[in-house]
């Protein structure tokens, strides 16, 4: 035993390493070739893959592993061929290694993978893709892209909204991508883009072959509010309201239905959108032509009303012809109702042409031109000048109307209300409702307007100056009716005429210059001193007529048959004035070498004396010279045609007769 265990090795007679344990160069190069492609390879990759053999339900492919990898057989059931060995194949790498160190692959994956790259490249260049509408999602429905679900929004099934999406289901169609974010798996597709783009082709096509002016017949497919939507044979065009008859519609359906075949003409055709507009009116007569002949203005017609708006009526002449009665032309006298009011709808009435425009397809109609004028009748019945009585039926700011009918107003303007009140004072004493008399003044028939006035019911004061003899220089009788601090108020003449005689007009004594020295209803003598008929003004002076009557007595107590010396009736008449002869002397002699207008060539004495007339100051005593005025005598001595002769020539109106007054008692 021992013997034997201590028995000499005897190698084996075959080579203990082999070929297989002894690479060769080339077997370390392909070794290495096949250890660099594994280690370039990276999960989440596709990859090609080597069918090996299909074992059970599972298909054995190569990817240049050391082991081999297993794909489910079901994976290649979307396949056209199904695999069989040595075909090549792109799987995707989802794990190289797990646990039992086996390959994680997946067709289905690659395909997926494929199908995201296909769709990047149809997105980018704008080309549409094949899927299925294969279920329904909130919102629209889902649709299978050939392992990738899409969105497609409910409005981008169709043109126009679809009530049943059933035979759309699982049939594949185009659709446009509209949308895709791979990183989150978003898509969104539409199947309306790729109908649009396919009609639009349709109609463009269609739409070349029509020509504006062709008549064709159609369909009715629909009818709106505004008019209807005809079938031409591929393509819709709008037939609109207007433009189905002359006459009035009110809805498209009195003309049309739907279904109904009708005749229509190509109106308008826009290239860009392809939309077309439609006829039917322009296939017969157009009522417009000669209209100006037929219905000329001032023409009387009958017609029917069609309808009313808040501006006017309509009123059909005949079969698509109508006119408007504007509102302002319905009623001579209501001015502010609605036209409802006046006429009603299907009513027949007479009307009048106004005006024709028949490139603009308008008539303007007139209702109250075939009604008698008011104003005309109420100036035929009441001519200018006659009295007329009648209620007020408002007070403005600037008159008073008054109700003459039942539509009639006249108006009295505030400056025609009182002959010495201003119109503001004079407008108080009248209140709505108050039945006044006044005289028609002017009736404006195209303006309808009718002037009334209540003062010249009563004559013009001024004008009875003249009648009466009230005239400048002349002496009245005044009536004190109110005293103030300024002076007197006074009235004079028939009918009563108001004037104010001023404090220093009073008298021709200061100490006599006082108001408070009259009553109200005191009878006073005054001189009239100015009349301006502009203003309305007569203006009275006490003072004036004092130095005139001094005047007079010392004119009738120089005559010859006085029997006096001059000199004794000079200083008999002006003794109570403090004027000695000495004054009246010169005045006296100078006044024979005046003229005829009572002017001097030059100066007698001293010319300063006409600056003692109050207001005469060195440019209005340069304005007299020139006039030949150099002495106050000169202008206490003018009659008032000469002084009138004089305001106008030096530009002094309204003051000559104060200048006059103060001359008079200086020269006193």
């Amino acid at each position: 035993m021992v013997r034997a265990c201590l028995e000499p090795f005897a190698p084996p007679q075959e080579p203990y390493m082999t070929d297989s344990m002894n690479p060769s160069t080339d077997d370390f190069a392909s070794m290495f070739e096949s250890s660099a492609a594994a280690s370039a390879m990276q999960e989440g990759q596709v990859v090609p893959a080597t069918v090996i053999r299909i074992e059970n339900d599972a298909v054995l492919v190569d990817i240049g592993l050391k082991t081999e990898g297993r794909i489910p057989l079901r994976e290649f059931s979307m396949e056209d061929d199904q695999p069989k060995s040595g075909d090549i194949v792109d799987v995707y790498l989802d794990r190289i290694e797990n646990a039992l160190g086996d390959a994680v692959l997946s067709r289905d994956k690659a395909r997926r993978e494929e199908r995201w790259i296909k769709l990047e490249k149809s997105f980018n260049a704008n080309e549409p893709v094949k899927g299925a509408i294969s279920g329904r999602v909130k919102g629209g429905f889902t649709v299978d892209l050939g392992g990738v679900n899409a969105f497609l929004p409910g409005s981008q099934v169709d043109i126009r909204p679809v009530r049943d999406v059933g035979p759309l289901m699982g049939e594949v169609q185009p659709f446009a991508v509209l949308k895709l974010d791979r990183s989150r798996g978003n898509i969104v597709v539409s199947r309306r883009a790729i109908l649009e783009e396919s009609r639009a082709e349709q109609r463009a096509e269609i739409v070349s072959d029509m020509a504006e002016g062709d008549v064709r017949k159609g369909i009715v497919k629909n009818i709106t509010d505004y008019g209807a939507f005809v079938d031409l044979g591929g393509i819709d065009g709008l037939l609109h309201v207007t433009d189905m008859s002359y006459k009035r519609i009110n809805h498209p359906s009195q003309v049309v239905e739907v279904g109904q075949e009708v005749e229509v003409q190509i109106i308008k055709i826009n290239p860009e959108t392809q939309r077309i507009s439609l006829g039917m009116k322009q296939l017969g007569a157009d009522p417009w032509d000669g209209i100006d002949v037929r219905y000329p203005v001032g023409a009387r017609l009958k017609g029917v009303v069609t309808n009313i708006t808040d501006y006017g009526a309509f009123v059909e002449l005949e079969d698509g012809v109508e006119g408007l009665i504007h509102v302002s032309e319905m009623s001579w006298t209501k001015k502010n109702v609605h036209p409802g009011k006046i006429l009603s709808t299907s009513q027949e009435v007479d009307v009048e042409v106004l005006d024709v425009d028949s490139e603009k397809r308008r008539i303007s109609l007139g209702l109250k031109q075939t009604m008698d004028n008011p104003w005309s009748a109420f100036l035929a019945e009441h001519p200018i000048g006659t009295e007329i009585e009648g209620e007020v039926r408002g007070i403005t700011e600037f008159g008073l109307f008054i109700g003459l009918g039942p539509d009639l107003d006249g108006m009295v303007h505030i400056n025609d209300i009182s002959w010495d009140q201003s119109g503001d004072q004079a407008i108080e004493a009248y209140n709505k409702g108050d039945v006044v008399k006044a005289k028609v003044l002017d009736v404006d028939v195209d303006k309808e307007r009718i002037s009334l006035g209540i003062k010249q019911l009563a004559g013009d004061p001024m004008e009875s100056l003249n009648t009466g003899g009230v005239k400048r220089g002349a002496t009245v009788t005044c009536t004190v009716t109110e005293i103030t601090s300024g002076g007197i108020e006074v009235e004079f003449g028939e009918p009563a005429m108001k004037s104010f005689i001023r404090r220093s007009d009073l008298s021709r004594d200061r100490a006599d210059q006082r108001p408070e020295r009259f009553a109200v209803g005191d009878k006073v003598d005054a001189k009239v001193i100015q009349v301006d008929r502009g203003s309305r003004r007569v203006s009275l002076s006490i003072k004036a007529l004092e130095i005139a009557e001094e005047a007079e007595a010392v004119a009738q107590y120089g005559s010859a048959d006085a029997g006096a010396s001059l000199g004794d009736i000079l200083g008999a008449a002006l003794a109570s004035s403090g004027a000695g002869k000495e004054d009246a002397a010169p005045a006296a002699a100078a006044s024979g070498d005046a003229d005829a207008n009572g002017r001097l060539a030059a100066p007698q004495g001293d010319a300063d004396d006409l600056k003692q007339i109050k207001g005469v100051g060195p440019a209005f005593e340069k304005k007299l010279n020139d006039a030949g005025v150099f002495h106050f005598w000169q202008i206490a001595s003018m009659t008032d045609d000469q002084l009138a002769a004089l305001e106008e020539e030096v530009g002094t109106s309204g003051k000559g007769a104060d200048w006059k007054a103060e001359a008079e008692a200086l020269k006193g």
